[in-house]
């Protein structure tokens, strides 16, 4: 079989296992395809001197196999908040010897770098050593934040003039990296892809009052019902959600996520009268977000950057129609009104495209069939035959 280290700074582990998901089902996808053997390296970054929740992520350096994939978890040096600069080389110093060992067991084809940055500057350090070809994933913020810093894009150009291909999740974010100089013409478009058995409508008269129970909050039948899934960050704009519920007296939000925003969220809520219809759910188990989506009446995401999140797709699949900012890929994706609708990023606009949803709501059926065409399986199909294209087989 061919051969494949991929690394991935974001990779489910046993502390977070909602961590980088998406990268997880993507090479379980490409094993199981059975064409390519897959190792990844989970490089955790832990400070000189390891306290607070730092304490558990050490304790999740641990490997295995995982639903067919080779996962090694070595650690490196992390300075929390001031290492952004430092961190391609300390993961590259920290990952040669295992992958250099790896490699004389048994040889890779080819390395490949899951986020430009700064797994992109890393893998390009290490294909140099053990002169390989490799691929750089570019997903949304490593372009639209990284991208824009001057230290991390002198990098990424870099290690992206001497990669054999790049990867792009969607045609928009392909063209957002040409613009910071990545060279468009070895961009490849990757769409994600959707875990089907998981992500499917789930209609009953029963699902609210389930929902309710479940998440241990009061749902009234005629309750309108929105969900935002992201990180509570400020990128992610659930603030503008929260702003429109003002217009929207018999709706009610739901906030699946963690993040650095939730205590600023909370008290905007509060000073706007709306906390009793603002839920905060947290991280919630992969197995109940099916439920909370297929329930809502609506997805809202009014993001500020994206690549082509997976939770517009997940919404989609569970016939749940969007309500989304013209961020990444959006346009890939509400190809028409069936998905939802594109709106601008303030609060008034978001109110009028839920309203306008509430008011004369899409065919579920049809929503459903806007997700088609995401499919782990296909994606790691293509991702094999990117692979192939690469190394020439």
């Amino acid at each position: 079989m061919k051969r494949v280290l991929s690394l991935s700074t974001l990779y489910p582990n046993a502390t977070n296992p909602r961590f980088g998901t998406f990268v997880a089902r993507s090479m379980e996808a490409l094993a199981a395809h059975g064409e390519w053997d897959v190792t990844v390296i989970n490089p955790i970054g832990l400070p000189p001197v390891v306290f607070g929740p730092y304490r558990d992520q050490a304790a999740a350096a641990v490997g295995g196999v995982e639903n067919g994939v080779h996962v090694h978890r070595p650690t490196f040096t992390l300075i929390p908040k001031l290492g952004g600069r430092l961190n391609p080389g300390a993961i590259a110093r920290a990952i040669l010897p295992l992958v250099t060992r790896l490699h004389a067991e048994r040889p890779f084809d080819i390395l490949d770098a899951q986020f430009f940055y700064p797994d992109g500057p890393a893998i390009a350090k290490i294909a140099r050593e053990l002169k390989l070809p490799f691929s750089i994933k570019a997903r949304g913020a490593d372009i639209h934040y990284w991208g824009t810093l001057p230290y991390a894009h002198r990098m990424m150009r870099k290690a992206a003039k001497k990669a054999a291909g790049l990867l792009a999740v969607c045609e928009a974010l392909a063209d957002d990296m040409a613009e910071i100089g990545l060279p468009r013409d070895k961009i490849t478009v990757h769409y994600t892809g959707l875990d089907r058995d998981r992500f499917r409508p789930l209609h009953s008269p029963n699902l609210r009052p389930r929902l309710a129970e479940e998440l241990g909050i009061a749902l009234r039948h005629d309750d309108h019902l929105i969900v935002t899934v992201g990180a509570l960050i400020p990128r992610k704009g659930q603030e503008f959600v929260i702003r429109a519920l003002p217009e929207l007296p018999k709706t009610r939000l739901l906030l699946v996520g963690k993040g650095e925003d939730e205590a600023r969220l909370k008290s905007l809520a509060g000073e706007l009268g709306v906390s009793e219809r603002v839920h905060f759910l947290g991280l919630l188990d992969h197995d109940l977000i099916p439920l909370v989506l297929s329930a809502a009446d609506a997805m809202v995401l009014p993001s500020a950057s994206e690549g082509l999140a997976n939770a517009w797709v997940e919404a989609l699949a569970c016939g749940t129609p969007l309500v989304i900012t013209d961020a990444g890929g959006a346009r890939e994706t509400v190809t028409s009104r069936a998905a939802g609708l594109i709106v601008e990023r303030n609060a008034l606009a978001i109110a009028h495209g839920i309203e306008n949803l509430l008011a004369d709501p899409p065919d579920r059926d049809a929503t459903v069939a806007m997700a088609a065409r995401f499919d782990w399986r296909v994606n790691g199909a293509k991702l094999a035959e990117y692979y192939n294209t690469i190394i020439g087989a």
